[in-house]
């Protein structure tokens, strides 16, 4: 049975914004719908890069596990996003693993059938391209980042970005969700710190309401103090 989705999400898309109803259309029958209950696997580190995928519906995590056999969560992937396109454009290994963090809806193409898109619509390499490069100076950023901040300030710009990428206002004053699951050990493996550290900054935010919890769920209740610890290192 057909899977339904919006494809207003693959309009809205860093890698096919700009594309006509008919070749949006030739995108979708190019690839594969697929549901992905969470906790499914999208790809395992280390597998041949085979596929491109995008993501419709869900949020999915990109984890790396380290030689020393520690793990990095590297990001987060929302709707719109694609993933696993460019490790398995250049013929090289998945550099991570896929793997949904709630129920989600994905589409994916074969590595020759995503070369044929391009071959047809140019365009799209190119939004591939550059959507590279941000990932790159991103993770750049971040680097920087681990470097010259201090823990707290990096947990806090590590929540900011969360929140900035899957924020919804809850309807109380200026509070903002994040939209989905995150654990403490997430957050320690985003922002280059340890379980013990977040959990004792997440404590001493919620003290001062910067932050909350919910169902699972961090709610940020004071966004600009957040902003404000993200930026200086003082909320």
């Amino acid at each position: 049975m057909p899977v339904a989705f919006d494809i207003e999400i693959l309009r809205r898309s860093e890698m096919f914004a700009g594309l006509d109803a008919e070749a949006l259309q030739a995108v979708v029958a190019a690839g594969s719908v697929r549901r992905l209950p969470a906790g499914t696997r999208v790809f395992a580190q280390g597998d041949p890069g085979v596929s491109g995928h995008s993501l419709l519906e869900g949020r999915v995590k990109i984890v790396q596990t380290r030689a020393d056999g520690g793990q990095a969560v590297l990001r987060f992937i929302g709707p719109g996003e694609m993933y696993g396109t460019v490790a398995a454009l250049m013929n090289q290994a998945f550099p991570a693993d896929a793997v949904a963090v709630v129920d989600s809806i994905e589409i994916w193409w074969t590595i020759p059938a995503f070369r044929q898109l391009i071959r047809q619509f140019p365009e799209i390499g190119l939004r591939s391209t550059a959507a590279a490069g941000t990932r790159l100076m991103d993770l750049q950023s971040r680097m920087g980042e681990m470097t010259g901040e201090r823990v707290e300030q990096r947990i806090a710009r590590t929540l900011l970005r969360l929140m900035e990428k899957a924020g919804r206002p809850t309807g109380a004053g200026a509070e903002i969700e994040i939209d989905f699951p995150i654990t403490r050990q997430d957050l320690a493996e985003m922002a280059g710190s340890t379980l013990h550290t977040v959990s004792r900054t997440l404590a001493a935010l919620d003290q001062r309401g910067v932050t909350g919890s919910a169902r699972r769920r961090i709610i940020v209740r004071d966004p600009r103090a957040l902003s404000q610890l993200a930026e200086n290192g003082v909320g």
